[in-house]
């Protein structure tokens, strides 16, 4: 994943209240769960065969390799407690989340000024339109490169558009994340 989608991952994980199944069965539970009972659905999120899925659900195997073990701790943590995650998204989506980085801000905008990227280091809230726009595509699996405009967009509005009072034709670019921190309200 990216720096965008490692830390909204991070922040909604913050949000459970309970601790995500230790064994490889209980997650594999946990994903067929998320999945309806589909085998070959959770089979196609993890890159093994249905049969494979089928073999840690009744108890036939019990370790996986380092890649299916990766891959079965990261599906089961955006499976895991999807209530939980849902009222997070939708709380922070009123409210706006806050967002930490330091990264190389560039900018395009009328004649006469500097379009030169700098790093920047920048801690804003971002309005709640923003924030919504940033999570739906994040759950929709966007890319980290529309992930990154959604992110530029709203940091451009609250931080060097000063939410619309200056500016108004400054387009932000954000570059080269060094961190990003986002958390929920």
């Amino acid at each position: 994943m990216g720096d965008i989608q490692d830390a909204i991952e991070t922040a909604l994980q913050g949000a459970q209240t309970r601790p995500l199944p230790k064994s490889p069965a209980a997650r594999m539970r946990v994903l067929t769960r998320a999945e309806r009972g589909s085998t070959r659905a959770v089979a196609t999120r993890l890159g093994v065969s249905p049969r494979t899925v089928q073999r840690y659900l009744a108890g036939q195997t019990r370790t996986p390799t380092p890649r299916l073990a990766a891959a079965l701790e990261r599906e089961a943590r955006r499976s895991w407690q999807p209530r939980v995650r849902a009222r997070a998204i939708r709380q922070a989506a009123r409210a706006g989340i806050t967002v930490e980085t330091r990264a190389r801000f560039g900018f395009t905008a009328a004649g006469g000024s500097t379009d030169d990227p700098r790093l920047r280091r920048v801690t804003e809230q971002l309005a709640p339109d923003d924030t919504a726009q940033l999570l739906a595509a994040h759950q929709a699996g966007a890319d980290e490169a529309r992930l990154r405009q959604l992110l530029g967009n709203g940091l451009g509005f609250a931080y060097f558009r000063d939410r619309g009072s200056r500016a108004h034709d400054l387009d932000v670019d954000l570059t080269d994340i060094d961190y990003l921190d986002v958390d929920l309200p």
